[in-house]
């Protein structure tokens, strides 16, 4: 009787995850515009527990590649910015430092795409200083941020980006403050304690280690929004670029303590995402 119990249980949990794997959109690789081709993962097709979900989204009136590359939903936009090479360095650091089941291959997720949003507990997005948010797209992002996601918003740079993201993150949260995490909040100590951050360089600006250094670009911001229980549901990196350093973590020539750093971070970000 015991081991029936046990075979239905298990034979549930199987039906439920076929059921889950199911209604996910299925992989895609995008043109970027960095990389147009990146050779596939041998492992690429085994479904895992969590994988790095990219948020797309329309140019915004500042995005130095509006109208280059055409319609965003097929790639060759700025929200494909260190894409796809940044997102499986990262899923392979994660892999090795956690206990998590990861994907190896990245997923694209577009907030106009019916429910697809809810598969995905970790939500990133780079160079949201430039993003075209729309109010609809921000709409279903407060519903699913309410609902326990989390959004890791990525690479922007001094007074104006800062202005360009508010305005469309306000399309989410008009009326939520964005403050500076606390350095006891669980966010930094999740899995390592981050007490010493500092700010991260992107590869093209190492030399003068910041962007738009003469507007505001300088230090390091940890800011975050917050639910009535105190959770944090958007964790922002201003005047970092984490996902640089998640994409050059293997060269060389990049420095290991901007990569090491922006690894645990976002090590931190997922965990606390899956856990809170």
């Amino acid at each position: 009787m015991h081991w029936r119990k046990v075979s239905l249980r298990f034979s549930c949990g199987l039906l439920f995850l076929g059921m889950l794997y199911a209604v996910q959109r299925p992989f895609k690789q995008y043109p970027g515009i960095e990389y147009e081709e990146f050779n596939l993962p041998p492992d690429w097709q085994r479904p895992a527990e969590w994988a790095f979900a990219r948020l797309m989204y329309p140019p915004g009136p500042n995005d130095g590649y509006r109208g280059r590359g055409g319609d965003w939903h097929f790639g060759m936009s700025l929200w494909t910015q260190d894409y796809p090479r940044a997102d499986r360095h990262f899923s392979e650091a994660v892999r090795r430092l956690t206990r998590l089941d990861v994907r190896s291959v990245e997923q694209a997720v577009n907030l106009d795409d019916g429910d697809d949003v809810y598969n995905w507990p970790w939500l990133y997005a780079v160079q949201v200083g430039e993003w075209g948010l729309t109010e609809a797209q921000a709409k279903v992002m407060r519903d699913y941020l309410l609902r326990g996601g989390f959004f890791m918003a990525d690479d922007f740079h001094g007074t104006y980006e800062w202005e360009m993201f508010e305005k469309r993150i306000r399309f989410v949260f008009p009326d939520r403050p964005i403050v500076d995490i606390d350095d006891k909040d669980a966010i930094f100590h999740t899995v390592f304690d981050l007490d010493d951050r500092f700010q991260v360089p992107g590869e093209a600006h190492l030399r003068q280690g910041c962007k738009n250094c003469a507007s505001g670009g300088t230090g390091a911001h940890w800011r975050g929004i917050y639910d009535d229980k105190g959770r944090i549901m958007v964790a922002i990196s201003y005047n970092s670029d984490l996902g640089d350093a998640w994409e050059w973590a293997d060269d060389p020539y990049y420095p290991e303590k901007f990569s090491g750093l922006a690894i645990r971070v976002g090590v931190n970000y997922i965990v606390y995402a899956m856990t809170h």
